[in-house]
């Protein structure tokens, strides 16, 4: 009960249901002139938030913080010496992040775009640790395969060997996942792989379960991308999706510190 009413209020924070909230109440309330005034703020109050969390230059400095909180693994050349705070990893876990359903369409392509970059973060640091194991995250809802199945699948399709995967299907968010994984790996080191923007409230619930994770990036949303400065001054759905990341995580982190999780 617990868990789904922090996703209703959650959802209800977020920038584009709050901003059509305001609107949509302003909008009814336009109907009566004794609140003409009320229902023109609830408007005006609607659209400024629209705007402005959906501007580029403002959604890119909310993420940001969040993403650089954590240097990424850099590029991993054969031959060469891994890394030594990787090197000793005997886990590689990737953290959910969702899949569609649509029957005939392979794994990989029925992953949510955050998943897709975890689990190929995850199989290209499996590559130069041949002895760790995956772990992929995800519960299942409804009668379809769970989103570990999916994470397993892309992993095995593109050559990580079933034998070194293990699925955790039990967790329902970041919070029960780090419970399950360090059920799992006791004190062994793991690399903990998930979105950029996600690391610093993972690796909180991490290090609160006793788990030595090594915050492994993936999926960054506020790269520059060769726009010219002007285009940043403009507004786009990217800007809107990545707003509600940051403030996703702003409040989750919130939430567990109110609990003493961190």
């Amino acid at each position: 009960m617990l868990f789904w009413l922090k996703k209703l209020v959650g959802f209800w924070l977020m920038p584009l249901p709050l901003a059509m909230t305001l609107m949509t109440v302003g909008a009814v309330l336009s109907f009566s002139s004794k609140r003409a005034r009320l229902s023109r703020r609830l408007l005006l109050g609607g659209l400024v938030v629209l705007l402005v969390f959906s501007n580029r230059w403002v959604s890119r400095n909310l993420i940001r913080p969040l993403e650089m909180r954590y240097p990424p693994i850099p590029e991993l050349i054969s031959g060469a010496a891994v890394p030594p705070e990787l090197a000793p990893r005997k886990f590689v876990v990737v953290l959910g992040a969702g899949n569609g359903y649509a029957p005939g369409v392979a794994s990989n392509n029925r992953l949510s775009s955050g998943a897709l970059a975890r689990i190929t973060e995850a199989v290209r640091l499996l590559r130069v640790l041949p002895e760790a194991k995956l772990v992929v995250c995800g519960p299942t809802y409804g009668p379809v395969d769970s989103h570990a199945t999916e994470l397993a699948r892309t992993a095995m399709a593109l050559g990580i060997p079933a034998e070194r995967i293990v699925k955790l299907e039990q967790g329902a968010d970041t919070e029960e996942e780090a419970e399950h994984v360090r059920r799992l790996v006791g004190e062994a080191p793991v690399a903990l792989v998930t979105s950029a923007w996600h690391l610093p409230r993972a690796m909180a619930l991490f290090r609160h379960n006793g788990v030595n994770a090594l915050p492994c990036p993936t999926n960054y949303l506020s790269l520059a991308d060769g726009d010219s400065i002007v285009s940043d001054l403009l507004w786009d759905t990217g800007g809107l999706e990545r707003s509600n990341w940051a403030l996703h995580e702003r409040l989750g982190f919130l939430w567990i510190w109110l609990r003493g999780k961190t």
